[in-house]
């Protein structure tokens, strides 16, 4: 057989021909080494008689191979084996001391060899996941061309360390761990060996040290041979010249087992996981087992440590703070301790993770950098930037509320870039220490979201009740910077003094937003809160507003039209009723239908408060106070003073709240209320403009059927002439009181 095996970097590994002093003086678990596949033991599964991997050995037809195992197990004797039966050329490198240089070298002298004698070349390179990508990618073009068949040793998934074009031109084959009887054979094979083991020496190895040392090894023949090597060479013979090897000399020939654990590798990545996995599974027994294997591997503890910091935050997170306090802690504790003592330490970690409640919500910042990545604006909110550079010059933190000057330190305000608002990334679980504050957050981005509706009531007469606009919900979203204290205040002061049970069961009406609905929501968790919706806009409105609740603590939601007032079960008794009113809902057939049914769902004693609000003055009105000191033209200043009546006219005709007080003494209701007046400011511009004049909207309905075309250009002319300017608006407020009489 014309078999050529060339030195790779320092001693060839598949040289036997060398010095007779090497050979002699070599490791046992080397001079074992088999030669032929009949003398190979173990991995049956891909060299049992008819294996594809057998056939190609003995057909010398081997092409790109991977041989992927654990250490010991035969993947460098497989290439030996491989290198005795090649008629190509066999060059060997391995790739802890090769590198580029050393593999262009290679890739030359092959293409010689196939050039002048047209002979193949099979490269062995061991421990192949030591090359980087770059070393990888060199070799590509030559085994892609056939220069080169490669064959590659490694202890680590190929799937992660070797490039995946290298790896699709390769075929894999994986190594497993040898089995006791595959062990048994080898100390039987290196006690009669007479060449290449312990056969010409008296050696008398004890049942119960055999299989310790079997049991021990786990599967890795080196550290068997190693093992044995070292309690025969380390025992005296005996006056008979016999070599007794017993348990306890296999003990201490072998005193740790060879747990399946590279570092590297992937038992290392896989008992971690196994680790982990309990952790976040809540299993204290299951992780101080995996954290056992680890330690008696050889693992190093700060490894450990650092996989729990990050297990602390990624999978237990703020359901329990002071996980991460504890697990560091415990690993400050283990550097000022060391081993053995610091396994307490290791453990106790372990065993706090084990048992604490879990919660993954921080993944909501990977949610948050994906935005970052993907999102076209990012724009800084004037109010939230610097403003001790310029700020003067620029606006910065112009209107940014301080949250510590509010009550309960915190403030309806927006923190979310313009495009981003109304953006949730952070979902808090029920458990532990978040779960006790996540109805505090969830109330306060339910705020944050329903202001953005609310922005659109405060001024019900003028803005549109039409097709929602994307764009225009943009705009009344950054209201919600300027909006959010305003409305708090009044939410406060629609539920002011209402002595609330927690099974209070509560009915909020003119349900645009579910603003109205989060003083409820919060005071009767054990009874219940429904939401009466006027509109189908408004209730789809509200079923997307709802989705940032808990669905247990989500309020029912009813359109009136559908009359399920009455559908619902005879029992369902309401001992509140309240929400904000507007200009629609006081149209005399919704008061008698709607609230006769609501009436005789209520309990006796039911309490009421609603919220009723109108604008004293119209755009008109508001624009001549804006006026006076700007140039106007006659023409322009006698149709606005024209049109200022008929705005009066009108706002008048549409507070009809009278109607309903009737409506509700008439079924029973004892009322009295209070008013009170509030001065707003709008910023005017081209939404706002939109709001008040576009096709379908309420003002302009309202010029359309009174006045001329005329009327409303000027009114977009001095809309866009007065961009930029702030227009004053005044507010009345109407707070209902009210409870039913008993029956």
């Amino acid at each position: 057989m014309n078999n050529r095996v060339e030195a790779g970097l320092g001693q060839d590994l598949f040289t036997y021909q060398g010095d007779q002093e090497l050979k002699r003086n070599a490791p046992l678990a080397d001079r074992l080494r088999p030669t032929t596949l009949d003398d190979f033991v173990g991995q049956s599964a891909i060299l049992a008689e008819g294996r594809l991997l057998r056939r190609a050995i003995t057909a010398d037809r081997v092409g790109n191979l991977l041989l992927h195992g654990p250490p010991g197990v035969g993947k460098t004797t497989l290439a030996r084996i491989i290198a005795a039966n090649t008629r190509s050329h066999f060059s060997v490198l391995n790739a802890v001391l090769a590198g580029v240089k050393e593999l262009r070298q290679e890739v030359e002298q092959a293409r010689g060899r196939l050039d002048r004698h047209r002979l193949r070349t099979i490269l062995f390179i061991d421990e192949v996941h030591r090359f980087n990508s770059a070393q990888q990618d060199a070799l590509l073009p030559w085994v892609e061309n056939g220069t080169l068949t490669l064959i590659g040793a490694t202890t680590e998934n190929p799937y992660f360390e070797v490039n995946k074009a290298l790896l699709s031109r390769s075929r894999l084959f994986r190594l497993q761990t040898l089995e006791p009887e595959d062990l048994h054979q080898l100390l039987d094979r290196a006690l009669l060996d007479k060449d290449k083991g312990f056969g010409n020496r008296n050696v008398s190895l004890k049942a119960d040290a055999a299989n310790h040392l079997v049991d021990v090894a786990n599967g890795d023949a080196r550290s068997l041979l190693n093992a044995l090597e070292l309690a025969v060479e380390s025992t005296p013979p005996d006056t008979n010249g016999f070599i007794n090897i017993d348990l306890n000399i296999a003990e201490e020939s072998i005193q740790q087992r060879a747990v399946l654990y590279d570092k590297q590798g992937d038992a290392h990545f896989d008992t971690i996981s196994a680790f982990i996995k309990s952790l976040r599974g809540s299993d204290p027994d299951a992780a101080l087992f995996w954290l056992a294997r680890m330690i008696e591997a050889g693992e190093n503890p700060r490894y450990i440590f650092r996989r729990m910091l990050i297990a602390a935050s990624e999978d237990v997170g703020l359901a329990d703070p002071q996980a991460i306090v504890v697990v560091e802690s415990c690993a400050t504790a283990f550097e000022r301790i060391g081993l053995p003592e610091g396994l307490y330490s290791l453990a106790q970690a372990a065993l706090y993770l084990s048992v604490a409640e879990k919660s993954n919500s921080i993944l909501g910042f990977f949610e948050a950098q994906r935005t970052v990545r993907e999102a076209q604006k990012q724009i800084i909110p004037t109010h939230l930037r610097d403003p001790h550079r310029d700020g003067k010059t620029f606006g910065d933190g112009i209107d940014y509320k301080y949250p510590h000057a509010f009550a309960e330190h915190w403030v309806n305000q927006q923190y979310l870039p313009k495009e981003l608002q109304g953006e949730i990334f952070w979902k808090p679980s029920q458990q532990g220490w978040e779960g006790k504050r996540r109805f505090l957050i969830l109330e306060r981005r339910a705020a944050q979201l329903a202001t953005a509706v609310e922005s659109e009531n405060q001024y019900p007469l003028f803005l549109s009740n039409g097709p929602r606009n994307n764009e225009l919900d943009s705009w009344l979203q950054r209201q919600l910077t300027n909006e959010g204290n305003r409305l708090q205040k009044l939410l406060e002061r629609l539920w002011m003094g209402v002595p609330w049970q927690r099974n209070d069961r509560v009915l909020v009406i003119g349900g645009r937003s579910l603003l109205w609905a989060l003083t409820p929501l919060s005071e009767v968790p054990e009874g219940g809160v429904t939401i009466l919706s006027s509109s189908k806009n408004d209730l789809s409105r509200l079923k997307a507003q709802i989705e940032i609740l808990d669905p247990i603590c989500r309020p029912d939601l009813i359109h009136e039209d559908l009359v399920r007032l009455g559908e619902l079960p005879a029992n369902c008794q309401f001992e509140w009723i309240g929400g904000r009113l507007y200009n629609q809902d006081f149209a005399s057939e919704r008061i008698n239908n709607v609230w006769t049914k609501i009436s005789n769902k209520c309990s006796s004693n039911a309490g009421l408060r609603l919220l009723i609000t109108h604008s004293i003055c119209g755009p008109a009105k508001s624009l001549i106070k804006l006026l006076d000191h700007h140039e106007i033209t006659d023409s322009e200043n006698s149709i606005l003073s024209d049109l200022v009546q008929l705005e009066e006219n009108w706002l008048n005709s549409l507070r009809q709240e009278n109607v309903l007080l009737e409506k509700l003494l008439e079924l029973g209701w004892i009322i009295k209320w209070e008013s009170w007046e509030e001065s707003i400011t709008l910023q005017i511009d081209e939404h706002l403009e939109t709001r008040w004049l576009g096709e379908g909207n309420v003002y302009r309905n309202f010029l359309a059927k009174n006045t001329s075309q005329e009327v409303v250009s000027i009114m977009h002319n001095l809309l866009k002439r007065m961009r930029g300017k702030s227009l004053p608006q005044n507010l009345i407020h109407k707070k209902i009181i009210g409870s039913l009489k008993s029956s």
